[in-house]
């Protein structure tokens, strides 16, 4: 059963370009599936079921699994199902009746202005970490880039004059996203003042290195974010998806077209990019609330 998961995996590679993190993510979520259906004695895909599935789905509930994490193990089985049937292993898709779970939609959590202020101000200094630190949180607000696009993002894919990046995001695809004036003189400065002490002698393109001058991590700027958040005096639970929230809903709020907003955070479908008009119409009840004297 091992080898079909690990067909599945480079088909996702290969074929589909899927990104590093989805990969992985498949490959956490079928390896669950597999040892699950192992212990059940099913020693073929052919002879898994749709009771199955469901008991799979049944136990990570009591095992205490969110209903986010449910329905990202049922689209993981889903999608692992369909490349067994293509490839003709199985003769039938046991997970294709099965209903994703449905939990209750959770807003993102938003920065207002002023706290970006904050957390952009906390992050000044004359040093080569400060300078590197204000142009990754300046370039994420300005552009709501992923996590992973920030710290995969190239010198050569920053065109600083012209006031624009180019990204590759989910399932490499490219895009290119204007950059504002402060995000590109933050850039520049940590280009030309910073940079080079953080590499030492690493030769690569990266742009955004840690003090050992290898590429920085994910896991590297959510702790920058969290300690300039402190810093700042943000109490909020914060992660690095949180700047990106707030550009779009900056956005919005603003007057910018949902369409020009899905095409800069290279959302695939516009119902994801939806949910930042439900922030924005969140506020405005708030505000209604506060200002009408019969509300």
């Amino acid at each position: 059963m091992t080898t079909e998961v690990l067909d599945f995996i480079h088909y996702c590679q290969v074929e589909k370009g899927l990104s590093k993190n989805t990969i992985q993510s498949y490959q956490r979520d079928l390896e669950h599936y597999r040892t699950f259906m192992q212990l059940r004695d099913k020693s073929v895909w052919a002879d898994i079921d749709r009771a199955d599935i469901v008991d799979f789905l049944y136990a990570q509930k009591e095992a205490g699994r969110s209903t986010a994490t449910l329905a990202r193990f049922l689209s993981s089985v889903r999608a692992f199902h369909q490349f067994l049937l293509r490839e003709q292993v199985v003769k039938k898709d046991p997970a294709e009746l099965i209903e994703i779970p449905k939990g209750e939609k959770k807003l993102p959590t938003v920065l207002s202005t002023r706290e970006v202020d904050r957390l952009l101000t906390a992050a000044e200094g004359t040093s080569a970490f400060a300078k590197r630190n204000q142009a990754m949180l300046e370039c994420m607000y300005a552009t709501g880039l992923r996590v992973t696009e920030l710290c995969e993002l190239k010198i050569s894919d920053v065109h600083l004059q012209m006031g624009f990046i180019r990204c590759v995001g989910k399932g490499n695809k490219e895009r290119i996203v204007p950059l504002g004036k402060v995000a590109s003189e933050a850039i520049d400065t940590y280009i030309h003042y910073g940079r080079s002490t953080l590499a030492k002698n690493k030769r690569h393109d990266l742009l955004f290195v840690n003090h050992h001058g290898n590429p920085l991590s994910r896991q590297g700027f959510w702790k920058i974010l969290k300690a300039t958040a402190g810093r700042a005096g943000i109490d909020k639970s914060l992660t690095p998806h949180t700047l990106r929230h707030s550009f779009a809903t900056h956005l919005l709020e603003n007057g910018a077209d949902l369409r020009a907003v899905q095409e800069m955070l290279g959302h695939a479908d516009i119902s994801t990019t939806q949910i930042y008009t439900h922030v924005s119409n969140h506020k405005l009840k708030d505000v209604y609330q506060q200002a009408h004297p019969r509300a």
